[in-house]
């Protein structure tokens, strides 16, 4: 069987590829990611026998044509993610998280290629003050970049509903571990004070986010991709719920580093308090759980970075500050 993953340079897809080709070895895979800032092929086994990887772009119709013709299945990472560039500019973000999904869905559509899982985020949904979202709630997103994603997750249900093209939808929580580029919270805070500069924070630091290790998110794609059921959406959270001052602490006591390095700068615009989405549904009809300890798994994250540094390094020239 061939499956083809988009967005596979980059942090999650990356570790997606790399532990399907690891485990399953009655899978082919074929990875196609532009290589924009964010993504890297030292993430992934270049001149594996089962792994062929095509650089180009999911807006590119004749290209994307082409793969899903020999696809299987298809797996949708690709996309623009990051929330500050998004408010500086939302064209991108709408070009290759909508146009490029529907692109993607015209060729699964053409070639009869299922399932399709697209991989979303709890960003959709909007903050929440207390308890935590299920998959029926409306979508209430407040940024150019969680906007994009969920019209790219209303389209692909549209797919599903109206084509019949068996579609799955995943929406996770906040993913961190190795190989996450240095612009995101965790890399950008650990990479700073190893190299010891001063990392920011955010207005009062009383946002919440609920932390999934990126082999646990991975492992849920996965499940939903061979377990789930067409038009379905399944939430994958991870159970640790931290504001970013409480992870501030943290990443600080991991680096041996204290709040005196610490800038407090003014709050993101439309920047939400808090997520949380109940993964209820993937537990009970997945058998979804993660198995990371936050404690451990943040430590052992903080430990590749100052282990890896000839991988961030050349990266870090391209990310941003906040």
């Amino acid at each position: 069987m061939n499956l083809l993953v988009t967005g596979a340079a980059g942090f999650i897809g990356s570790t997606y590829v790399r532990g399907l080709l690891a485990r399953d070895t009655a899978l082919d895979v074929t990875v196609l990611d532009k290589l924009t800032y964010a993504g890297t092929l030292t993430n992934l086994p270049v001149g594996h026998p089962r792994l062929e990887f095509v650089q180009g772009d999911v807006c590119d119709a004749d290209l994307v044509d082409k793969l899903a013709a020999g696809a299987d299945q298809i797996v949708h990472f690709a996309a623009e993610s990051h929330v500050d560039r998004s408010i500086d500019g939302a064209g991108t973000f709408v070009r290759t998280n909508v146009l490029g999904t529907q692109t993607l869905l015209d060729a699964a559509l053409r070639h009869a290629v299922g399932p399709f899982v697209h991989v979303s985020t709890d960003e959709v949904y909007g903050s929440i003050e207390t308890g935590s979202w299920p998959e029926s709630h409306p979508l209430g997103p407040t940024s150019p970049y969680s906007a994009s994603k969920a019209s790219s997750d209303l389209i692909a249900l549209a797919y599903h509903r109206t084509h019949g093209l068996d579609v799955r939808v995943t929406r996770c929580s906040n993913n961190y571990g190795p190989h996450q580029f240095p612009e995101k919270v965790i890399p950008l805070f650990v990479t700073r004070l190893l190299d010891g500069e001063r990392v920011p924070l955010y207005g009062d630091g009383r946002n919440v986010r609920d932390w999934l290790h990126v082999e646990d998110h991975c492992r849920g794609v996965d499940l939903v991709r061979t377990k789930g059921r067409p038009g379905e959406v399944y939430n994958l959270g991870g159970g640790t719920e931290l504001s970013n001052r409480e992870l501030t602490g943290l990443l600080l006591e991991a680096c041996h580093a204290d709040w005196d390095r610490v800038d407090h700068v003014p709050d993101r615009k439309g920047h939400d308090l808090r997520y949380s989405v109940d993964w209820t549904k993937a537990r009970t009809e997945l058998g979804y759980r993660p198995r990371h300890d936050f404690t451990a798994g943040l430590a052992d994250t903080v430990a590749w970075y100052r282990d890896h540094r000839d991988w961030w390094e050349p990266l870090k020239r391209g990310a941003r500050t906040v």
